[in-house]
């Protein structure tokens, strides 16, 4: 089992930036596959982005392309999420999401990360 704790949320105002962290503590072989999505009032789910298990390969959502980046530092096994250019449409709470298999980030949908086992608790970012 792997333990996922999102930090970095808050408040700012369009056009801001924000970066998420995420801590991942215990078995990482279930952080092989990591990723973020959030979640609106009202809204469904979505991926937003996503690390695939060779490390490098990367994939967003087209909302944030351009915007947002997904990285990780692997030797404290903390994953990342830089949200650059804010909207008020970005608000949402963020969750961090790991799986110890998935498909190659070149094939696999956005919106797997949504269905991997383990997630944190998220953090909230709002946009104004």
């Amino acid at each position: 089992h792997v333990q996922l704790v999102e930090s970095g949320g808050g408040s700012v105002e369009a056009g801001g930036s924000l970066r998420l962290s995420c801590a991942a503590s215990g078995s990482t072989y279930s952080s092989l596959c990591m990723g973020w999505l959030r979640q609106a009032p009202g809204k469904e789910r979505e991926g937003v982005a996503l690390l695939g298990a060779d490390g490098t390969t990367t994939k967003y959502a087209d909302s944030v392309k351009g915007r947002f980046t997904i990285s990780k530092d692997n030797a404290k096994n903390i994953l990342y999420l830089q949200m650059d250019s804010l909207k008020p449409e970005d608000s949402a709470m963020y969750y961090c999401a790991s799986d110890s298999a998935c498909l190659p980030a070149a094939i696999a949908t956005i919106d797997s990360v949504c269905d991997y086992n383990y997630s944190g608790q998220g953090t909230q970012v709002t946009v104004s």
